[in-house]
């Protein structure tokens, strides 16, 4: 039987079980960073599966062509012609089975062959063991490796950005990378196709913000970030054309106007902690924010704007949510009324 592992960062482990070509009987892939997951999950199976005896020895079952049946076959299924095999279940809640599937996940898990390897992996399914299944809960704690492939730090996800630039034979500077992360949102996956688009675009060595933004598809949230810091500078033309250029990305107004009520309440709270002496460090940890680059740019935007404006934008941005759920008005309609209400306020805010 497994240690039973603490709630951790099991990462390490599976790194060196690749390493050292000791994979355990059991893991659990999970976490928001799918180009991690998708990359150790290949290595994993590069040490497991050899391309020559792969179709006997690889089994994937999915929401199409899993039933219990089928995986205690698989799992059972003595390795042909090779040392190992492999069972990837893709998107299953093993939790949500009926109970007497359940039972028998329980038999399964718990004496896994010594030549097979299963893995659990979790993309669009949430992996959330359920404690009130005790048998089937402690049988995953006892005998599993849950594997989280968390969203990478600023620092390094520019240490990643600036080596696959240098790949690519571009140089590129720790603030560009951080802008980069910014209006991508900071996943490996996004920023992977980012990186050879702007690379193939860029006629120099050095890439400039003008090939990041030639190229760069921003992300919601950095849109509307940058919407409200041209408000916040005066610019109501260009806030204006932030707005229609969500429109052309389809983005829902809800949608939209949620962006806008979250970035104001991080606003609120950033205005609350430089009050208190507090710093970005304390913004990141209280709105979970992984990126001090984000974090730095709330603070001095709230460094400029009163506690009363904020009040009164917040009571804007719930005044249209109401209109565009209840009325019959357009709500893009409704949005740039908004952006026109918070352009006059932040000119109120200005001059007093």
């Amino acid at each position: 039987m497994a240690k039973k592992q603490e709630k951790e960062n099991m990462l390490p482990v599976l790194k060196t079980h690749i390493k050292e070509n000791t994979p355990a009987r059991l893991y659990f892939f999970y976490g928001e960073e799918m180009f991690l997951l998708q990359h150790y999950l290949e290595q994993l199976r590069k040490i497991l599966i050899d391309e020559l005896t792969e179709s006997f020895n690889y089994h994937k079952l999915t929401t199409e062509t899993f039933d219990i049946r089928s995986f205690a076959d698989a799992v059972e299924n003595l390795p042909m012609m090779a040392e190992r095999t492999m069972v990837l279940v893709d998107d299953i809640d093993i939790f949500k089975m009926a109970d007497s599937d359940r039972e028998k996940m329980v038999e399964i898990l718990s004496d896994i062959p010594e030549y097979c390897t299963v893995v659990f992996l979790y993309e669009t399914v949430e992996w959330k063991p359920d404690k009130r299944f005790a048998k089937l809960y402690n049988t995953v704690r006892d005998y599993g490796i849950e594997v989280e492939f968390a969203k990478q730090s600023q620092r390094d996800l520019i240490a990643w950005i600036t080596r696959h630039f240098a790949a690519n034979k571009k140089t590129i500077t720790p603030d560009l990378c951080a802008y980069l992360i910014d209006i991508t949102g900071g996943t490996m996956t996004a920023l992977a196709g980012e990186i050879s688009k702007i690379s193939a675009f860029s006629g120099a060595d050095q890439i400039v913000k003008s090939d990041i933004d030639a190229v760069t598809e921003p992300v919601l949230d950095a849109v509307v970030f940058q919407m409200l810091d041209a408000l916040g500078q005066g610019n109501s033309g260009q806030a204006m054309v932030k707005l229609q250029q969500l429109m052309k990305m389809q983005e829902e107004p809800l949608s939209v106007l949620g962006s806008i009520g979250g970035h104001y309440r991080r606003l609120s709270t950033a205005k609350i902690l430089l009050d208190n002496g507090k710093t970005a460090n304390d913004l990141m940890r209280l709105h979970r924010i992984s990126s001090d680059y984000v974090a730095k740019k709330n603070m001095a935007a709230a460094r400029s704007c009163s506690a009363a404006y904020l009040a009164r934008v917040s009571e804007l941005v719930m005044e249209t949510d109401r209109n565009i759920k209840t009325s019959v008005d357009d709500p893009v309609r409704l949005l740039e009324l908004l952006v026109l209400q918070l352009a006059q306020e932040a000119r109120n805010d200005k001059n007093p």
